[in-house]
């Protein structure tokens, strides 16, 4: 599978996996400023979201697998690899498959624990979208508003909207592998996955993605891992708190 990505900037290889749901272009703006930094910046789309193909089989280890892929098609090896939420989950995985790809790893809001399904309701709500009706994004998102109440989530999700055809929207995500595939989601990292370079999670201090419990679980499997808490930010924190997630990443990397 030959993944979709937005390369920007030149330098040494920046890897971005997005979270669940979403794609590569929810970092443009971060992406942008690390490539400002001497880096060059992929912002790829995993496997059934964004413009990356469609296909039938999805967990942990395809995704990781197509990142490997993704490296070997663009000649890539001692790369900085962030990944968010479920990415973070993706980035875990492949640097304790292969850490000489890996130079430094960083995860943003998610820990290697399992976590039950909780992505039922928008799950509905996107299912529900009958685009034989809705014709444009305001009458999407007010339909969605029977779901999701948060208007910041609503506007997150609405990005997988794109014109079919002139007058014909859909969704970019395959929603009907994702739903029957949704359980894997919160799969734990394996138990004796572990990756013994620099590591840096991030956390939101209004997220409970990570635990102050998730701590002794991350060092198992992470030794070198530093934990830092970004304020006056939830699960998206790097879009709700940018600049504090900006310069944690770049002392980190730097």
């Amino acid at each position: 599978m030959q993944l979709h990505s937005n390369i920007i900037g030149s330098g040494k290889p920046f890897l971005i996996l997005h979270g669940f749901l979403g794609m590569g272009d929810n970092w443009k703006t971060l992406g942008k400023a690390f490539a400002e930094q001497g880096f060059q910046v992929h912002l790829i789309d995993q496997r059934n979201h964004g413009r990356s193909p469609h296909n039938d089989n999805f967990n942990y280890e395809i995704l990781a697998e197509d990142l490997k892929n993704y490296c070997t098609e663009h000649n890539l090896e001692d790369v900085v690899l962030l990944g968010h939420s479920m990415g973070g989950k993706t980035a875990m995985l492949f640097s304790t498959l292969y850490p000489e790809l890996v130079s430094k790893l960083i995860i943003a809001d998610i820990s290697p624990r399992f976590y039950p399904i909780h992505h039922n309701a928008i799950l509905d709500g996107l299912s529900s979208l009958d685009f034989s009706v809705l014709k444009t994004r305001g009458a999407a998102d007010k339909a969605l508003t029977e779901y999701i109440n948060e208007p910041g989530t609503r506007m997150f999700l609405l990005k997988n909207l794109y014109w079919v055809e002139k007058g014909q929207l859909g969704l970019r995500i395959n929603l009907e592998v994702l739903k029957e595939n949704v359980s894997e989601v919160g799969e734990a990292l394996p138990m004796h996955s572990k990756f013994s370079k620099d590591t840096l999670f991030l956390r939101g201090d209004k997220s409970e993605y990570i635990a102050i419990t998730d701590e002794k679980l991350i060092k198992s499997h992470f030794p070198k891992a530093t934990i830092k808490t970004v304020n006056n930010a939830g699960h998206w924190l790097h879009a709700e708190n940018p600049k504090q997630f900006y310069e944690f990443v770049m002392n980190f990397i730097q």
